[in-house]
């Protein structure tokens, strides 16, 4: 691909992994009223996991929001929700979404601790900064800055990472303070730690504590400066991050299916919502001091799936999609984060169809290297 960075040793041999967002919360993925054939309650997420898991897929994440709107009007808390899902899988990692403020980091770490022995490490956890003001608003937390949010989640990374790793722990910074404290027990591993967002301070957050980063859908383009920006960075103080990407699959058999099937989605679209939840984002991106956020470039259609999922462009055949996702993965994407209209089936559909295609490719370009 012309512009397209080369990839580390480590990237061009790990095959890249698959994550879904779970639906522990209702409304589906894309503010619509088409057909979601989806649901949030735990019987049917218990069974997408196991779908999930022997459909190739490594990691699911939890979703967290504290009240209703946008189409969500009920939620199930992430923690509780991804123990429900370790409980009823063997491999599957869960990745709990966590919101600094209304958690303390302690509550996790012991949280997490004790999970990740019930369930063979297999939880991690999502340092989501906030972006919904209103949020914070109802349930009486108070609302920081853009750069003063990422300053509390680096603080709150740097507690979990202190906590879990080491016997009398102490810690003086401007949001959390602790003196001589012990857990125990600790994981039986040390947890991975995720994160998202777009801004300079979310880059050089992830560039400095953070495992794993997630961004936005976008083109290949965009994705890459994204990839190359963190990589530079975290180089200079020898922390490899892996990136991650949202994206919102609608594989069918053939190209013009998939196609027809987008078209419905935005032919539907909740237009009072969408425009409600671009209030909200504007409003976030604009407090940020490039003035703007992860959906500033965003369009109305754009908006109709949260997280930009349709400019990643896994719409169309599995030979195309597969293709896609190389292409992803030649500009240093390690882990794509999946939506689906419908969950239960298209998992299944994407693990049998498309996956073994990917691996196919991987497999194909590692014979030419040699």
């Amino acid at each position: 691909m012309s512009g397209a960075s080369s990839p580390s040793a480590h990237q061009k041999t790990e095959a890249i992994k698959f994550a879904y967002w779970v639906p522990n919360v209702s409304g589906g993925l894309v503010i619509s009223k088409v057909e979601q054939r989806t649901s949030w309650d735990i019987d049917y997420n218990r069974k997408l996991a196991q779908i999930a898991e022997a459909s190739g897929f490594e990691y699911a994440l939890t979703q967290i929001r504290f009240t209703a709107g946008y189409g969500a009007e009920y939620q199930h808390e992430s923690v509780s929700f991804s123990h429900a899902l370790l409980a009823a899988t063997e491999k599957l990692n869960v990745i709990a979404a966590i919101l600094p403020g209304p958690w303390h980091p302690a509550v996790v770490a012991k949280q997490v601790a004790s999970i990740s022995w019930y369930t063979g490490g297999r939880l991690a956890v999502n340092i989501v900064s906030g972006w919904f003001r209103g949020e914070f608003q109802a349930i009486g937390e108070h609302w920081l800055d853009h750069d003063e949010r990422y300053r509390r989640s680096e603080e709150f990374i740097r507690v979990l990472r202190g906590v879990w790793s080491q016997d009398d722990f102490s810690f003086a910074g401007d949001f959390y303070r602790f003196r001589a404290y012990t857990l125990k027990p600790k994981p039986v591993s040390p947890p991975e730690i995720f994160q998202g967002g777009s801004s300079r301070a979310a880059r050089d957050m992830a560039a400095r504590v953070s495992d794993w980063y997630f961004t936005n859908g976008n083109t290949i383009e965009g994705i890459q400066k994204q990839v190359d920006d963190i990589r530079a960075n975290s180089a200079q103080s020898g922390h490899r991050v892996k990136i991650g990407v949202n994206a919102f699959a609608i594989v069918r058999d053939t190209a013009e299916e998939a196609r027809a099937a987008l078209d419905d989605i935005l032919t539907h679209a909740d237009p009072d919502a969408v425009r409600a939840f671009h209030h909200e984002v504007q409003n976030a991106g604009a407090a940020s001091p490039e003035r703007e956020g992860n959906w500033a470039k965003s369009s109305f259609e754009d908006l109709v799936q949260y997280n930009d999922g349709f400019k990643t462009n896994l719409i169309g055949s599995p030979e195309e999609v597969a293709r896609r996702i190389l292409d992803l993965k030649a500009v240093g994407v390690d882990l794509v984060l999946l939506g689906f209209l419908h969950f239960q089936e298209e998992i299944e559909f994407f693990g049998k169809r498309v996956i073994p295609l990917v691996r196919a490719l991987e497999a194909e370009q590692a014979r030419l290297a040699a």
